[in-house]
């Protein structure tokens, strides 16, 4: 899971893994958001395939890292965007939202289009700038 932090709050995920891809770079950079202190949204394009599975070693891994950084999750990820284009799918995510938010602390917001992520994004992000100052 790749991540572009480059255009920060607007943090891009991509699940184009290739087979010897490395996950500590992935934490790596969840880490340097984090760092900066500031609330983010993860937005992606390419969800994970029904098959996507993780290695006992890569869950293991999640976890501990997880556990470690569970208030930053918490705190600092406002939601991960999915743009789906196909409503049939768009609506398959919906039932593992539910679960998503549970197991990462944020929730998962489905967008049909790039254009549609990004006026959510904006959206969390200003609310969250707005209740910030109060």
């Amino acid at each position: 899971m790749p991540l572009d932090n480059t255009n920060f709050p607007l943090v891009w995920m991509s699940y184009d893994e290739e087979p010897d891809h490395d996950h500590d770079e992935d934490f790596e950079a969840l880490e340097a958001s984090f760092r900066r202190g500031t609330p983010f949204v993860i937005l992606t394009d390419n969800a994970p395939a029904e098959d996507h599975e993780h290695s006992p070693e890569e869950k293991k891994r999640t976890a501990l890292w997880m556990k470690k950084h569970k208030a930053e999750l918490r705190s600092l990820v406002l939601a991960m965007i999915v743009i789906e284009p196909n409503l049939p799918k768009r609506m398959a995510f919906k039932p593992f939202g539910v679960a998503f938010a549970k197991f990462w602390g944020y929730p998962m917001k489905l967008a049909s289009s790039r254009e549609e992520a990004l006026e959510i994004a904006g959206k969390l992000l200003s609310e969250h700038a707005g209740s910030a100052t109060t």
